[in-house]
């Protein structure tokens, strides 16, 4: 009997520790967790700061513009209410949305919609009134809200009634990314609504700007040049470039040379076999011997005339013949002379050629054993020291284009780069190509600039001061804007632009941004990868 009673106490005592433990379950089970996603969330958030930190704050899951379908993230929530002093009203813990997708706000039994409407029109403010949970008249409720921007000062926004809401009178230009704050005063009790909505924003620190290379500049006036964009072709300096012709036709019996060698004045380039030149040779030297034969019949007939033994007109024949003699072989020495040979050459038919000037073999036309004609080019020597740029100017930038202007020159094929100074500008219009030519001389000491090079010109036809600019780097584009990233301390958010005149360095800013602002140049594609990641944007 002992045991049996035993066996039951035990019975009882282990019935009674699982009950308890069981409660023990069902109580735990009974607490509603945290949402994890809500903490999330907010951490994204981590760059708006509340526009009045001790009011409540209530988290937005996914707040819409409405109608438009313009998704806003990361919105923040406080609201307060006043009768005659503020007091602080707790909302509900996830803000609804209104009957038109925007965020609804309520206090008691009057609740206002909010939508940032933007299909087929501008982005405007929509707001709808509520009373006890129904659809309002508008014009029964004053209404106003203030934005807060980055880096301006508040903006207060009107409205006006159309239809079944009240309608912004101004714009709400992107990005929407500001502080709002709403004012209503209905039935004699004035409400404040605040919130805060960041869109394209991401916060980078100082230490960070370091390590990535993201340069930080300030908006503000520049100089704008306006360039003409042209193309051209070096070329040999004319002035400086020979055609070597033979002046004799004859038989090519050695050349020296071959296109691209470098040489000097005087240097021989090839020799020439002519008869020609052998009978001008054989053609000197029998005047030369005349001439000596008259000289001598001229001395002796002179001394004859001085003894009074000869008659004066033998001396005055002999003296004539001589002159006659010397003009022949003068005569023939200039031929000689014009075509660049001499009477002491090796071989009386061997005529050398030889270059009359130093610089470079650019073109060669004849090879051993060739026949050439007394016209005919055979070498081309040129002085590439210098070259020539020739620029293709069309008709409708003539006006332009004037000498003295400074070019700078770009090779299309290499780096070369030069900057010269257009010497010539043609004064007709070609009738095929329909362009005017330009010239630039052009040093070319260490041989950059060959010759049939194509090039690219950069002409700047005029310069003006802008009061706002920003640097071509730091544009960067989103969605179908045109953006640079603000810096406003640690943040930095899209400023949409409206752009003027540029140039390859710097871009007018007509909208969008103010002088003195700092702003991401270097690198900025860094900060727009960073906001893509952060998904700190909206979807259209």
């Amino acid at each position: 009997m002992l045991f049996n009673k035993n066996k039951q106490w035990l019975a009882i005592i282990a019935v009674i520790i699982t009950g308890a433990a069981l409660a023990a379950l069902i109580m735990r089970s009974g607490k509603t967790p945290e949402n994890p996603d809500a903490h999330a969330d907010h951490g994204n958030h981590g760059e708006a700061t509340h526009a009045e930190e001790a009011m409540p704050v209530t988290k937005i899951t996914k707040p819409q513009h409405g109608e438009s379908g313009h998704d806003h993230e990361k919105d923040h929530v406080v609201a307060s209410q006043n009768t005659h002093e503020a007091e602080h009203v707790p909302q509900a813990a996830e803000i609804a949305k209104g009957l038109h997708g925007g965020k609804l706000f309520s206090q008691d039994d009057f609740a206002v919609e909010v939508t940032i409407f933007e299909k087929n029109t501008p982005p405007e403010f929509r707001i709808y009134t509520y009373q006890n949970g129904k659809p309002s008249e508008p014009k029964a409720t004053d209404i106003g809200i203030q934005l807060t921007r980055l880096g301006t000062k508040p903006q207060a926004i009107s409205f006006v009634r159309e239809n079944d809401y009240l309608k912004s009178t101004v714009e709400i230009v992107e990005p929407h990314s500001f502080k709002v704050g709403i004012n209503a005063k209905n039935g004699g009790k004035n409400v404040q609504f605040l919130y805060d909505q960041i869109e394209y924003r991401v916060n980078i620190t100082d230490k960070q700007l370091l390590l990535n290379g993201i340069e930080v500049l300030t908006a503000g006036p520049a100089k704008i040049q306006t360039v003409l964009d042209l193309q051209g072709e070096i070329k040999r300096n004319a002035d400086k470039s020979v055609h070597v012709v033979p002046r004799l036709g004859g038989i090519v019996e050695l050349v020296q040379v071959n296109a691209g060698d470098k040489v000097r004045k005087g240097q021989l380039l090839a020799v020439i076999s002519s008869q020609a030149i052998a009978d001008l040779r054989s053609d000197l030297l029998a005047a030369q011997k005349r001439v000596g034969l008259a000289r001598t019949t001229y001395v002796r007939e002179k001394q004859l005339w001085e003894e009074k033994v000869s008659a004066q007109q033998d001396y005055l024949q002999a003296q004539n013949d001589l002159q006659e003699a010397e003009i022949e072989a003068s005569r023939v020495q200039q031929k000689l002379a014009i075509i660049g040979a001499g009477a002491g050459a090796k071989g009386q038919a061997r005529y050398e050629i030889r270059s009359p000037i130093d610089g470079v073999i650019t073109n060669k036309q004849l090879s051993l054993g060739q026949v050439v004609l007394e016209n005919e080019t055979i070498f081309e020597v040129a002085d590439l020291s210098t070259v020539w740029a020739e620029l293709n100017i069309y008709a409708k930038d003539i006006s332009a284009v004037k000498v003295g202007q400074k070019v700078t020159i770009k090779a299309s094929a290499s780096d070369a780069k030069a900057v010269g100074t257009i010497s010539y500008m043609s004064a007709l219009v070609g009738e095929q190509s329909r362009t005017a030519m330009a010239r630039v001389v052009l040093n070319n000491v260490d041989n950059a600039w060959l010759p049939g090079l194509p090039v690219n010109v950069e002409l700047v036809s005029d310069e003006f001061e802008v009061p706002l600019a920003v640097s071509i780097e730091g544009l960067q584009t989103i969605n179908d804007w045109t953006v640079v990233f603000g810096r406003y301390g640690e943040h930095f958010e899209a400023r949409p632009l409206e752009l003027g005149r540029r140039d390859a360095k710097n871009v007018e800013v007509l909208n969008g941004l103010n002088a003195g602002e700092q702003y991401a140049a270097g690198n900025s594609f860094i900060v727009k990868a960073d906001i893509g990641k952060a998904g700190a944007s909206h979807d259209h």
